[in-house]
């Protein structure tokens, strides 16, 4: 049976760091997947860190045909809705995230890592993340509501052994920029009918607006997935990581679809008040296939 990485699963970890690269040189690879393959989670018996390491999909298979899904394509094009809202592609070539116990252990973590690729590739989009009163988002809502528990997530995220790329999930990263400004000025109710649900208790609404979040991200219309968002920024520029994780593409990309208003012309009323900065499609392969990688 293959294994995932376990820091995928690592609930509760206060902070975090997404770090995407891009290789240096086309040529480069087969360096830059051995070179990050060959990264390893420190052992410690105090703050140790949980690492992650993922990969664009058409660099996987050319690296690693053997454990590789076919099906699965980079963030490549822009999602550009009826009315013109934008969900931007930025595809990297890699992505490391790191989550621990401390920040200053996970800023350690981090640079060493940087140093430990420089040769064949450089950093292409840096990001932060802490959790916000314990499991809300900063627009005050619960954030994962929907979420399998940690028993049911490797039927929903995780492929299954027998199929190419057994072990590994598929990642959808995206950083989401919040307008706070115009979000606070919103009574709660009126923010409850964007969201499609209560703001306290996070119970759906049975009379949730069409164009409500949890309307046009339905999981048992397109599927379900496993969500390990954190919030971003500092107090006056700050965000969501929308890190989700599936064992097929579509489930992932139906959702961003229907935000953007592409299947009924009908656009999520929480885009009215946060807009998508980057965007990125990542294979994260079971830890057999970093060791097959790394021994390439």
């Amino acid at each position: 049976m293959r294994t995932p990485q376990s820091g995928i699963f690592a609930l509760g970890t206060a902070s975090h760091a997404y770090l995407e690269f891009d290789a240096r040189q086309a040529g480069d690879a087969r360096a830059l997947a051995v070179a990050v393959a060959s990264l390893r989670e420190p052992r410690t018996t105090m703050g140790g860190i949980n690492l992650v390491a993922g990969f664009r999909p058409e660099l996987w298979r050319e690296v690693v045909p053997e454990d590789a899904l076919h099906a699965v394509n980079g963030f490549d094009r822009d999602l550009i809705g009826p009315d013109g809202y934008t969900i931007p592609a930025t595809q990297h070539d890699a992505v490391l995230w790191l989550s621990g116990s401390a920040y200053d252990v996970v800023f350690d973590t981090a640079r060493a890592a940087i140093a430990a690729v420089a040769t064949v590739a450089s950093i292409a989009e840096e990001t932060s993340s802490w959790p916000y009163r314990h499991d809300r988002d900063l627009t005050g809502f619960i954030d994962g509501s929907e979420n399998p528990t940690l028993i049911e997530v490797p039927e929903i995220a995780v492929i299954p052994d027998g199929s190419p790329g057994a072990g590994g999930t598929i990642l959808l990263l995206q950083k989401w920029s919040h307008d706070a400004t115009a979000w606070e000025s919103l009574a709660v109710a009126e923010q409850e009918q964007v969201i499609g649900r209560t703001k306290d208790e996070s119970v759906e609404l049975d009379d949730k607006p069409p164009d409500s979040h949890v309307a046009r991200t339905d999981q048992d219309r397109f599927g379900k997935i496993f969500r390990r968002n954190m919030p971003y920024g500092t107090v006056t520029d700050h965000g969501t990581m929308f890190v989700g994780f599936s064992a097929e593409q579509r489930p992932l990309s139906a959702m961003l679809e229907s935000m953007a208003g592409l299947t009924d012309g009908v656009r999520d009323a929480l885009t009215r008040y946060a807009r998508p900065l980057t965007g990125a499609y990542y294979f994260v392969p079971s830890t057999d296939g970093l060791r097959r990688c790394a021994d390439i």
